[in-house]
Parts: structure tokens; sequence; C-alpha cells
């Protein structure tokens, strides 16, 4: 398998509030997702997901009902300097060009990572996928994702604001992008 044709799709969840955050609370990571897709073959070939425990949050009812996940579920988590560093050696995050719909998932590991002092996990080679589709398909406003399968005529698998399944997703609108010759080269 030729590896420039491989490219990491990443979706993250963080810890969020209904209205104001709480005195002293950051908003952190708390899942992964990631979706390996093969360019030259048009598929996605693996699928991920990594739980992040917060050290600086918790997860707030508001962030449940949205994502589905719990306080539980992420205090089985990794630390967030050690799932960087699994990104980095399981998937070739430093390597890989990767991408994310929109700018959210790449400045919030920037900003974790300087304010946790972790080395930053991926390439400089990142594609906004949300601009690359809005481009592709003469949209003056900039579509959430889901609205962008339907324009795409894809289903929405899984659960919408769940890391796993919105990366899976949106390996779906790149597949399709780079069908149509609109995906840039990496």
């Amino acid at each position: 398998m030729d590896r420039t044709q491989l490219v990491n799709v990443v979706d993250v969840e963080a810890t969020c509030w209904d209205g104001e955050r709480p005195p002293g609370a950051v908003s952190e990571i708390i899942e992964i997702g990631l979706t390996v897709v093969d360019l030259a073959a048009g598929v996605r070939t693996a699928r991920h997901r990594v739980l992040v425990k917060p050290a600086r949050s918790t997860v707030s009812p508001f962030c449940t009902e949205l994502t589905g996940l719990t306080q539980a579920e992420v205090d089985t988590g990794l630390d967030f300097a050690a799932a960087c560093r699994l990104l980095a050696v399981e998937h070739a995050t430093g390597v890989r060009p990767w991408a994310s719909w929109g700018d959210y998932d790449r400045k919030q590991f920037t900003s974790q990572c300087r304010a946790t002092r972790t080395e930053y996990p991926f390439s400089g080679r990142h594609t906004n996928a949300k601009a690359v589709f809005t481009e592709a398909n003469g949209l003056v406003k900039r579509p959430g994702m889901a609205r962008a399968l339907e324009i795409a005529g894809l289903p929405l698998e899984g659960r919408h604001h769940r890391g796993e399944d919105d990366a899976w997703n949106i390996a779906a609108l790149v597949l399709q992008l780079h069908e149509r010759g609109a995906w840039p080269a990496s």
C-alpha cells in the first residue's frame, strides 16, 4: 500500500457545558476518533477510538447528553500525553497527512498540547475538509458535518457528536470529494 495515499481523518469530542464553564475548568479532549482512509483504493481501512481522561475538567450532564460520554467512561481513558504518544506510534500521525471537519480539532490539539507541554502528535499537512467540501459544492456557508452528509447523499452512520462515528462519517465525505477530483493532493 502506498503510504502517501493514506490520510488520517480525526474528530475529537471535548468537555463542554450548557452556558458558562465552571470556574477553573477548561475544555479538554475526552475522545479522539480516527479513521484511516486509503485514497488510492477509495476505502476507509481502519476505525479507532481513544478515550482521554480530562485533568482539569469533568464531563457535564450537557456533554453526556451531546456525546453520550460519561465521566465514568472517560475515567478509563489515557491521560492526554499518553493519547498523543499512542496516536504517533500506532497511527503514524506525525507522518501522514490528516483531515478534520473545520479547524476546531487542530486548534484544540494545538491549545491542549501547549497548555500541557505535550508534543504535538500530527504532521503539518492538515486539510480542513469542511472548507474543501464548501468550495467543491459551490456553497456560501460552510455546513456542519450532518448537513454535508445530506448534501452529499450519504447516510449519517452511528451517533453524531461521537468522535469515532464522526471521523468515520467525515472519512466518507473525504472519499467522495477525492472521487470527484476535489480533494487536494497531499
